[in-house]
């Protein structure tokens, strides 16, 4: 049994979720990075923003998507278009974004439209 649960352990990192936010989605996809030592300072009102799929990611379980996305202060909001990075929002040095959700949905319908 501890053979099994070791192996299991080791296979782990090939099933995460770090093989992509969104990767493969055809729509946009907003990311809200945050950390549990920073849960005050969550950005609230992501998931009211419109015509993309949100995700939220807590950077201290998933260390890995921490360093594919270089998030550096949290909060981050990332908009990803096919899986790429499109727009940046990050917060300020106490930690808060300063980003409005009015800003982020703007740079959202900016992208959509730019498709067209």
């Amino acid at each position: 049994m501890r053979y099994l649960v070791t192996f299991l352990l080791l296979l782990s990192p090939l099933f995460s979720s770090s093989q992509g936010i969104c990767e493969g989605s055809s729509e946009l996809c907003v990311v809200h990075f945050n950390a549990s030592f920073n849960s005050a300072n969550s950005v609230g009102w992501y998931g009211e923003l419109t015509d993309c799929s949100i995700s939220d990611v807590d950077i201290m379980t998933q260390s890995d998507l921490q360093k594919k996305y270089k998030i550096v202060v949290v909060p981050t909001i990332l908009i990803l278009d096919d899986g790429e990075e499109v727009a940046r929002f990050q917060a300020n040095i106490m930690m808060t974004m300063e980003a409005t959700r009015e800003e982020v949905q703007e740079s959202i319908d900016e992208i959509i439209m730019s498709k067209f």
